[in-house]
């Protein structure tokens, strides 16, 4: 399989790549891997806002205050960076959201009325991943996390978001072609009572929050497995868990039922009787992390990603010198659309520049030669379905517009 390996692509297609220089898991983005990135991140934003999230911006960096006032330091200490000193106060690079979105809710009140509040950021996190674990873009120390907190009235509440954040990781995964059974699983991730070191302390909340999340599984109607020992620190959680090309398995999405923050933030909500009250928390990622989403969708696709991702949409290839004028015209049309398109004007070979195209897997070229100049027109060949015929230039700008904006 090392033909689909993401880290023997991702340099060849100039997607990314790993610079000594700069530092080990500190991937570095070509332009053609930045747009794939830009393009992942985009649909996020889309898909989230249809469902009600309201996406943020908060800093890389936080006071290890806040840290101690989550848990997550000491908790998460040995994954976090050694603390930054700054006016002889300690900072941290941030290895998770939650606490500043949770610093953000409380940052005036809330009634009942406003929730559920679905609070959503593609957040810059830092983790310090010991040197061994690091593999290309599925184990890096430093990546953008499509991230949200749901803050809730009730754990029935709570529950249902659980659900309808699973309902969007489907949605999101059927998109890119990935199947349940076939390319994902679930599995719920359970904590263990006995270790109050690594978990929160509160027996019920553990019971009841494990038992919630079990049930919402079981009306789902889906295969799943437990795993004993795999939940957060702060509560049980349904992880989707997806292979590698080396067989590998990884968390590659998550939602995450929270007791615990509540408390250490003090979160409520003044109910209808006009008192505080508690509230809830469902941590979730729709597609997780943005380079580990890449590393499997890279080999899923073999780097030939589906038009509305690829770098380069369309090629223009003019087959000599008297139809590059045509071809210049052809290709100012379809970057006037949006497309991303560029043009091979060289003196190659017809032969050799199609040649290239399919080594760099681009979805479609439109060569024009003398029949296509006098009429106006280009021959469209398909990546993947192989030759399309000769097509109007308007025709084939609204075929293609049509397939990225629907992301067939």
């Amino acid at each position: 399989m090392e033909e689909r390996d993401h880290k023997k692509l991702g340099p060849e297609l100039g997607l990314f790549y790993i610079d000594q220089t700069i530092g080990k898991g500190l991937p570095m983005f070509l332009p053609k891997g930045a747009i794939v990135k830009r393009e992942l991140e985009n649909f996020v934003i889309e898909e989230e806002t249809k469902r009600g999230y309201s996406h943020v911006h908060t800093p890389d960096l936080a006071r290890l205050e806040l840290y101690e006032k989550s848990g997550h330091y000491p908790h998460y200490k040995d994954s976090m960076y050694a603390p930054i000193v700054i006016d002889d106060e300690q900072f941290m690079l941030r290895p998770m959201t939650c606490p500043h979105h949770f610093q953000l809710y409380l940052s005036r009140p809330h009634s009942y009325r406003e929730l559920p509040m679905r609070i959503a950021e593609l957040a810059q996190l830092y983790r310090y991943e010991q040197s061994g674990e690091l593999m290309g873009l599925q184990r890096v120390r430093t990546f953008c996390l499509a991230d949200a907190h749901i803050i809730c009235t009730s754990e029935e509440q709570a529950v249902e978001e659980a659900g309808k954040a699973l309902d969007l990781i489907e949605h999101m995964a059927g998109v890119f072609g990935l199947k349940m059974g076939e390319h994902y699983r679930f599995r719920l991730s359970l904590g263990d009572r006995s270790n109050s070191e690594k978990y929160y302390k509160n027996d019920a909340a553990w019971e009841k929050a494990e038992d919630l999340l079990r049930k919402h599984m079981v009306s789902r109607g889906v295969e799943f497995e437990e795993a004993k020992d795999e939940a957060a620190f702060y509560g049980p959680k349904i992880d989707v868990q997806m292979k590698n090309v080396n067989g590998k398995e990884d968390t590659a999405f998550t939602v995450q039922y929270d007791f615990c923050m509540p408390d250490r933030f003090d979160l409520t909500y003044v109910g209808e009787d006009g008192k505080p009250h508690r509230a809830f928390v469902i941590h979730r990622s729709s597609i997780g992390a943005i380079e580990r989403i890449m590393a499997f969708l890279i080999e899923h696709y073999a780097g030939a990603f589906p038009t509305w991702l690829s770098p380069v949409q369309a090629r223009v290839l003019p087959i000599g010198e008297g139809h590059a004028a045509f071809a210049e015209e052809v290709l100012a049309q379809l970057k006037d659309a949006g497309i991303r398109a560029d043009i091979d004007a060289g003196g190659e070979s017809l032969g050799k520049k199609i040649r290239e195209a399919k080594a760099e897997k681009i979805p479609y070229t439109l060569v024009i030669g003398d029949a296509e100049v006098s009429a106006g027109t280009a021959s469209l060949e398909s990546r993947d379905k192989g030759k399309v015929g000769v097509l109007p230039v308007t025709e084939i700008v609204s075929k293609l517009v049509e397939e990225i904006k629907t992301r067939a």
